[in-house]
């Protein structure tokens, strides 16, 4: 995603050069058609070419609109996704005591958090259609990726894996019912924030409105040299490729917003947020670890102190 608050001019002249090119050709042909050649002396009321921008830029408006609502949904889930990630780990963290349990405790939670740090990263790249298990290796075991590896969704294999070794703290006792009650919960709205994530990748918008769109705007364009060349004359070349390049850098923004998961610069920046997720996470493990550490040695330091007396 774009995370510059300066986006360079080549880049968003880059999205429409080329019919920016076809533009100039076309305009410029018009203009010295009608100025030397006496040709093609045809001009039209500017009434109709505004009229007609004036509903183009109204269709416009309405599906940037519905574009950026989509988008904006899609960066308003990853940031539910944030907070249930972090929820998770403060749970695990909290509900389950290492000191009393031992090491088995500290695996198991280890464990779910790593792994719910490989499942950000694996969401993200299975809406963008990439590898879901790329990189997986580093957050969990060998046998647990060759067994996620089967299932055609990712993610979801990841998130039954936290349902398994929750269920597995319950008979241990690790857990109790209802903190095993709370961590489902907050499991089943990561799951369900997936599932709001796949409805807008797999939720397509409406091929014929765009198409239909364009081509108003490709009337407007054809028409708009006709209703500007007697008042211009060939000042109307920029004057229709300034007002053509404002009509289509629209229309290009409401496209790339359209799609939030397609892997462009204007896409959710997914991998940007789990990785500070993996930050967070890893802050909060390496902070409990030190507690319990600090809290071992003031408790061999209590035993000193007593046997002495």
């Amino acid at each position: 995603m774009l995370l510059k608050k300066n986006i360079p001019f080549r880049y968003i002249l880059g999205k429409i050069q080329y019919e920016l090119l076809v533009i100039l050709i076309y305009t410029t042909i018009i203009a010295f058609l009608h100025e030397f050649d006496k040709v093609l002396p045809i001009s039209i009321p500017l009434a109709i070419p505004a009229l007609l921008g004036t509903v183009i830029s109204l269709l416009l408006g309405f599906r940037s609109n519905q574009a950026y609502d989509r988008w904006w949904e899609a960066r308003h889930i990853w940031g539910a996704i944030v907070n249930e990630s972090r929820t998770l780990a403060r749970q695990i963290l909290t509900f389950t005591d290492v000191i009393e349990e031992g090491d088995d405790v500290h695996r198991f939670r280890e464990r779910i958090i790593r792994r719910q740090m490989g499942w950000n990263y694996s969401l993200g790249q299975s809406l963008r259609r990439t590898s879901a298990t790329e990189g997986l290796d580093k957050y969990i075991g060998k046998r647990e990726l060759d067994a996620v590896s089967q299932y055609s969704n990712v993610p979801t294999a990841l998130l039954e894996q936290h349902g398994r070794d929750l269920r597995r703290a319950l008979e241990n006792g690790w857990i109790n019912r209802y903190q095993q009650v709370e961590l489902d919960r907050t499991i089943t709205r990561l799951c369900d924030a997936m599932g709001k994530c796949e409805r807008i990748k797999n939720t397509v918008f409406p091929s014929t409105y765009s198409l239909y769109i364009h081509f108003s705007l490709l009337l407007f364009i054809s028409l708009l040299p006709f209703g500007v060349i007697e008042y211009f004359g060939f000042l109307e070349i920029p004057l229709v490729m300034a007002v053509s390049a404002s009509f289509l850098l629209i229309e290009k923004m409401a496209i790339h917003l359209q799609d939030p998961f397609e892997n462009k610069p204007t896409d959710t920046p997914m991998t940007t947020i789990a990785r500070n997720i993996e930050r967070d996470l890893r802050q909060m493990l390496r902070d409990q670890e030190m507690q319990e550490y600090e809290f071992d040695r003031g408790a061999e330091r209590n035993k000193k102190v007593f046997y002495v007396l």
